[in-house]
């Protein structure tokens, strides 16, 4: 059997993704359904990137299904030294029942789940963050049920959040409204695949337009530091704050995948809203991560 790989949401059918979704809900309740199923089991945690959540939600999920992990900053390893990525992908991949990996390059994840014998996860790259998009759809699921149908807003850098949304609106069956300043926009041949989902405005205030759900991430990414000042002028008129959610539906939740910079792509308000489910979406990322592992190690 074919070793199974999740570098993107694409990479595992709707309904295998809306089985993890609802194994989390589960696990979440009740934590007793997970009986040590990764004992004596380790996950191999390679991070070019920081990390708080994510790193965080991994060394719990293993420890709570009765595995273990270790972290391998970039630096500590032999990649960090010029190693082949195949070469550190072989060896690794006898040893270890697991990796996942952040990094800046998508393809570095490519070639490593090409050399890997077993699973391979997407911890975030420059172009896909799947891990994150599961705790987004668990916590959406929880509050207002099935998201089929409904309509999404994304404000902001169409990076690797907002692409990951695209590949959402496809397997979770929703509309995307995607609003971000020109040069700024998703992956053309992205785009070009979902069109019928999937549209890109200019107008925030059009985007969230009766919107069930509206989520945003910070204007600089890690490694754009350099930049942000320059994209703070250019995402002005982006942020999501009171004016711009009183346009979505009343009952409109809105999503951050954190940290959120408050007073630029977000107003302090909105964030800590009734309506904010932030702290939720941040939780879930370890019940999904559980149901994730359970499901590769299968």
């Amino acid at each position: 059997m074919a070793t199974r790989h999740f570098l993107t949401l694409m990479d595992l059918s709707k309904e295998e993704l809306h089985a993890i979704i609802q194994r989390a809900i589960a696990l979440k309740h009740s934590p007793s359904l997970s009986t040590d199923p990764l004992k004596h089991k380790t996950l191999a945690m390679i991070f070019e990137k920081a990390s708080t959540r994510t790193r965080v939600a991994f060394e719990v999920a293993m420890n709570q299904l009765g595995g273990s992990s270790l972290f391998l900053a970039n630096s500590d390893t032999q990649l960090g030294r010029g190693e082949p990525i195949e070469d550190t992908a072989r060896v690794l991949s006898s040893m270890v029942d697991f990796i996942t990996i952040r990094t800046f390059d998508h393809a570095k994840l490519e070639v490593f789940a090409k050399h890997s014998t077993v699973p391979v996860i997407n911890a975030l790259s420059d172009d896909f963050h799947p891990c994150q998009l599961l705790a987004d759809m668990q916590t959406f699921f929880e509050h207002r049920g099935d998201i089929k149908g409904k309509s999404v807003a994304w404000v902001g850098d169409g990076h690797n959040m907002c692409q990951s949304y695209i590949n959402a609106a496809e397997q979770f069956d929703f509309e995307l409204a995607i609003a971000c300043p020109e040069g700024f926009e998703p992956e053309s041949w992205l785009l070009k695949r979902t069109k019928a989902r999937v549209r890109i405005v200019r107008d925030p205030k059009e985007a969230v337009k009766n919107a069930d759900l509206v989520a945003t991430d910070v204007w600089t990414s890690m490694g754009l530091e350099s930049e942000s000042a320059l994209r703070i002028k250019q995402f002005t008129g982006y942020q999501v704050n009171a004016d711009l959610m009183a346009h979505a539906k009343p009952d409109a939740l809105f999503m951050h995948c954190l940290p959120a910079h408050r007073g630029e792509e977000v107003s302090a308000e909105i964030l800590d809203a009734q309506h904010s489910v932030v702290w939720e979406e941040a939780e879930n990322r370890l019940h999904t991560k559980k149901a994730l592992l359970e499901f590769l190690s299968r």
